[in-house]
């Protein structure tokens, strides 16, 4: 992958663009010193070439797009063309279901964002490893999923999805007008009885935006409601109606529900088949499950296995999945739970917020691998400096040791962490121009452990995608 910018011993810089004067200079030149009016104009507004980048992979709300301010973002791959003499060097990348390739992240790539919640189609180790922070939109589908969870208890409980069947593949090829049809109809009522969701008891597996959206839901068409959750936060409890019965494992939950919602994220390695051969073996043997977060947290063969031992519940999903796909208890529908026009606009207003945000401001919020961080600008004359570093004794402090050994009084500063991250956004009083800017930064990249250092603003280096210095590298 070609990745504009030069390299200084070893760093990867993205700055000292041409300014726009220059650019329409250029322009000029480029026919015989008399610029075309779409030459200009394209030099005029900047051209892309002052502008940060956002790539972006499947097709993106427009009404999310619109989040991103033309003056200071232009946007490229799925959603237009990098223009002519500007290098392909997205900034950052925006994506839904497309499944990205570490090589599809190039070295001036400072944020991900997915429209969505789940970000198993990003290698996080990866990027976290590259100081790359990855985000998603928590909260900005939950009511679509919501909605499809409902609609998804109603199809367990009530025989609809079989009478439907019925209807179309059976009776109406075997009756020779509509009047036998209906008289069938009637007749074939009882083969699809079901059961009321008044009075029964559901468990809700996470509490989060969309388990508490269920939650009330289901207590308002009369249910019981009991949850499990061992990681939910203060706001996630404070939203839970009082009456959700908080139970103490996920075995004592799944004994004790007459039908499952399943709405906890997918961790490899700790919700990877959670719902076990063991847990389902406590089911009563009625109980259906609804799971719209994701497949790989049920294990469809020990589901099978149940099955196939005359478990009568059903099992409701927006993922297949191959051990039981052919079974008549599985309904399988196809990857719903988001794909409704508000939650397509919610996600993509979310990311791009975020990722304006981050780029502007240096703010990080619904960040899954960096920890969140915001710090208020208090002085427009203040240089901001952001840098990643690994987290580790020692590195904070010879960071504010040479910014003082170089004169920079600090002005206010954040340092926060999460894993093998640390984050610092320091705002600095008579930060120097040019290349005694750019000697700035590759001094403290130069010390063990950062990975990244970025300017934000400053009342006298140039904003904008310039002044980038990263350790990164295409693996």
């Amino acid at each position: 992958m070609s990745v504009a910018g030069h390299a200084t011993a070893g760093l990867v810089s993205t700055m000292g663009r041409a300014t726009t004067s220059t650019a329409v200079i250029s322009a000029a030149a480029a026919v015989g010193g008399k610029a075309t009016a779409a030459a200009a104009a394209a030099a005029e507004s900047g051209g892309g070439a002052n502008k940060f980048q956002v790539q972006t992979f499947n097709a993106i709300s427009p009404d999310g797009l619109k989040k991103f301010p033309p003056a200071s973002f232009m946007l490229t791959g799925s959603s237009g063309a990098v223009p002519e003499g500007v290098a392909p060097e997205p900034h950052a990348i925006l994506l839904r279901s497309h499944k990205l390739q570490p090589e599809e992240v190039g070295t001036a790539v400072r944020a991900i964002a997915r429209c969505g919640a789940g970000t198993n189609n990003v290698p996080i180790d990866e990027m976290t490893k590259r100081g790359i922070p990855v985000f998603n939109t928590p909260g900005a589908n939950a009511n679509s999923v919501k909605e499809l969870a409902l609609c998804g208890l109603l199809l367990a409980a009530r025989g609809v999805h079989e009478g439907i069947t019925h209807v179309k593949e059976t009776i109406v090829p075997n009756s020779k007008d509509n009047t036998e049809v209906n008289q069938k109809i009637e007749k074939d009522k009882k083969l699809f009885a079901g059961t009321e969701l008044m009075g029964k008891t559901l468990a809700v597996l996470g509490l989060g935006n969309i388990g508490a959206m269920v939650a009330e839901s289901a207590l308002a068409l009369g249910m019981n409601v009991i949850g499990y959750d061992p990681k939910i936060s203060v706001d996630a409890a404070w939203r839970l109606p009082n009456s959700v019965k908080k139970m103490p494992s996920i075995m004592d939950t799944m004994a004790a529900a007459d039908y499952v919602s399943i709405n906890m994220p997918y961790i490899k390695g700790v919700t990877h088949h959670i719902i076990s051969d063991e847990v389902l073996s406590v089911m009563k043997p009625t109980c259906s499950i609804v799971n719209f977060a994701r497949g790989e947290i049920v294990d469809g063969a020990a589901l099978l296995k149940r099955f196939e031992a005359g478990h009568k519940g059903k099992y409701v999903s927006d993922f297949g999945d191959g051990a039981v796909q052919k079974h008549k208890n599985f309904i399988c529908i196809p990857h719903l739970g988001a794909s409704t026009e508000e939650a397509e606009d919610n996600c993509a207003k979310m990311a791009a917020d975020q990722v304006v945000h981050f780029l502007e401001t240096g703010t990080i919020k619904n960040s899954v691998n960096f920890p969140s961080a915001s710090l208020d600008r208090q002085d427009a004359d203040h240089t901001r400096l952001c840098i990643i570093n690994q987290n580790r004794p020692g590195v904070l402090g010879e960071m504010t040791t040479l910014l003082g050994s170089m004169n920079l009084n600090i002005a206010q500063q954040l340092n926060t962490s999460l894993g093998d991250i640390a984050y610092n956004v320091i705002d600095l009083q008579d930060f120097p121009e040019g290349p005694e800017a750019q000697a700035v930064q590759e001094r403290i990249l130069a010390l063990e452990g950062v990975l990244s250092t970025r300017i934000i603003w400053t009342g006298s280096a140039q904003e904008g995608p310039q002044n980038f210095l990263t350790k990164g590298c295409v693996s």
